[in-house]
C-alpha cells in the first residue's frame, strides 16, 4: 500500500525454539480499519506487542507516517500518535471516568503538574475539558462523568479505556481484544462507537480480537494469521471464504 501509516515489514520473534513471526508484513492505511485474527497461537499478540515496542523483533521494520519506530521505546511511539488499549484494563481504582480522560488529555499535552496535582493545586484549562467533554458525548459516557470507576460495568470501564486511549488525538488506535467480557449487546454499542470514532476523527484502527461478528461490524481489511504467518488478507467476506482460512480457523473443511 503505498502511503501507508503504519508499515511493518518481515517481522520475526522467537521465543527459544518457538517461531511466533514468521517475516511476517502489514500495512495500514490513513483512516483504515484493519482487523487481526486467528486461532491461538497464531502469533497476534506478538505481532501486537513488536509493533507497540513491548517486545521487540527479532528482525524487520516497523515504520509509522515514514518514520522508522522499531528501536524507539513505547512512550515515544505514543506521543507520534499511536494509542492503545489493553485486554487486561488498566483503569484505577477510585478515580471518576472525567478523571482519567482529563489525565490521559494532559499527560499526552506535557500540562501535568505533578506538584500541583499533588497539592490539588491544578486547574485544568477550559480546551483540555472541552475536548474531555467532547470526548464523553462521543462515548456516550457523559452521564457517568463523576461516577468512580470501581462502580461501572465492564462495558462501561471498556469505553472508558478506549476514551483515555483517544485523548491524545491519535491517528492510529491499536484495540486489543476490546471486546474481552462483553455480552452482544455491549459489544454492538462498542463496535458502533469504534466506527463513530473513525468517521469523527479519521482515526486508523488496528482490531486484534476473537469476535468475528465486532471484526466484521468494524474493519475494512482483515488479516489472517495461523503459526506467525499471514495465511489471507482481504475484506471479511473474501477471507471467512477462503477454504485455508475455515480450515485453520473455523477448524472446518465445508
Amino acid at each position: 500500500m503505498t502511503g501507508a501509516l503504519l508499515r511493518a515489514r518481515d517481522i520475526s520473534r522467537r521465543f527459544g525454539g518457538i517461531t511466533a513471526l514468521a517475516e511476517l508484513s502489514l500495512d495500514v492505511g490513513e483512516g483504515e480499519a484493519v482487523g487481526v485474527v486467528g486461532p491461538n497461537g497464531a502469533g497476534k499478540t506478538t505481532l501486537f506487542n513488536c509493533l507497540l515496542g513491548l517486545t521487540p523483533p527479532d528482525t524487520g521494520t516497523v515504520e509509522f507516517d515514514g518514520r522508522r519506530i522499531d528501536r524507539m521505546p513505547v512512550w515515544r511511539r505514543s506521543r507520534l500518535g499511536i494509542g492503545r488499549t489493553y485486554q487486561r484494563m488498566e483503569l484505577f481504582r477510585g478515580m471518576t471516568v472525567a478523571d482519567h480522560l482529563l489525565v490521559a488529555e494532559q499527560a499526552h499535552a506535557g500540562t501535568v503538574r505533578l506538584w500541583g496535582d499533588l497539592l490539588h493545586h491544578a486547574r485544568p484549562s477550559r480546551e483540555e475539558l472541552d475536548h474531555v467533554e467532547s470526548a464523553l458525548r462521543l462515548l456516550g459516557l457523559d452521564e457517568l462523568a463523576d461516577r468512580p470507576v470501581d462502580v461501572l460495568s465492564l462495558g462501561h470501564a471498556r469505553l472508558v479505556e478506549l476514551g483515555r486511549a483517544m485523548m491524545g488525538r491519535p491517528r492510529l488506535l491499536m484495540l486489543d481484544e476490546p471486546s474481552s467480557g462483553l455480552d452482544a449487546a455491549e459489544t454492538a454499542r462498542l463496535a458502533s462507537i469504534i466506527t463513530d470514532v473513525r468517521r469523527s476523527e479519521g482515526t486508523a484502527v488496528v482490531l486484534v480480537e476473537h469476535d468475528l461478528t465486532l471484526v466484521g461490524d468494524v474493519v475494512d481489511r482483515l488479516c489472517v494469521l495461523d503459526f506467525g504467518r499471514m495465511l489471507a488478507v482481504g475484506s471479511v467476506g473474501e477471507v471467512m471464504a477462503d477454504e485455508r482460512v475455515r480450515q485453520a480457523y473455523l477448524g472446518s473443511g465445508a
